[in-house]
């Protein structure tokens, strides 16, 4: 059984009445029924709680953690951030969504400040085209998914080059966006997503709850021997050979 904690800062479900009635449960919420019934082991925490929920039993028994954020990435306590980016470094696998690009935890592990980026909200089409039909994130989908109302990101997106891109956002004003991306840190798997924007039901739309679940099976841990670092000892006998100065005169 693969072991999801679906973070959520879960402050606009509190402040703003349009928010909490969309999402009534919560943003992590919503994302952890639909995650819960295809089949995961889903457990939440938000920003409120003691060690924002995140304490080392939760990211030990963790094997992808989701993270939504937006109006309090500063409220992030920096040693939970820490332990996050170790947890992700030895094979933790992680989804950061929509405004989570901002987050403390992905500007650390992608060494950029993420959080630069074009942004409107002008109940605007969004059409997210798939780039790479072959990536298992992408399983399932269509040529594109199209979402009715969103908010926009434009580029540039302040993000070291991908080493994998999924997905591209065409917005209705024009601009277009990496919006969905990969990589790789240490054993871990990391997976940004776009979509999200917290006053639209974007989390009840199929084909992205689809891309969420794919993104979990995706960066689940794999097997694999944790690296050795530091002085090492050879694994052969090394035979010692003489130092030469002799220099051949041509």
């Amino acid at each position: 059984m693969v072991r999801v904690t679906v973070w959520n800062e879960n402050r606009h479900e509190k402040n703003n009445p349009v928010v909490g009635g969309i999402y009534p449960n919560g943003i992590h919420g919503a994302i952890a029924d639909f995650l819960t019934k295809a089949g995961f082991e889903v457990g939440t925490a938000t920003l409120d709680e003691p060690e924002h929920g995140l304490t080392e039993q939760v990211l030990n028994q963790t094997d992808v953690l989701i993270w939504w954020g937006h109006l309090a990435h500063h409220e992030v306590e920096d040693s939970i951030v820490d332990k996050v980016y170790q947890r992700v470094l030895k094979g933790m696998g992680l989804i950061v969504l929509h405004s989570g690009h901002a987050s403390k935890i992905f500007s650390k592990l992608l060494g950029t400040p993420t959080g630069q980026l074009k942004w409107r909200e002008a109940d605007e089409k969004e059409r997210i085209w798939v780039i790479d039909p072959a990536h298992p994130i992408a399983s399932g989908l269509g040529e594109y998914i199209e979402l009715q109302q969103e908010e926009m990101y434009g580029e540039h997106f302040n993000i070291p080059t991908p080493d994998q891109l999924v997905f591209v956002s065409w917005f209705e004003g024009g601009e277009v966006f990496r919006s969905g991306v990969t990589y790789h840190r240490g054993q871990g798997k990391v997976f940004y997503f776009r979509p999200g924007h917290e006053t639209y039901p974007t989390y009840y739309n199929k084909e992205i709850q689809k891309v969420i679940e794919n993104g979990v099976r995706w960066a689940v841990p794999s097997q694999t021997a944790e690296p050795v670092y530091g002085n090492a000892a050879p694994l052969e006998p090394i035979k010692s050979k003489p130092y030469s100065r002799e220099v051949t005169e041509i």
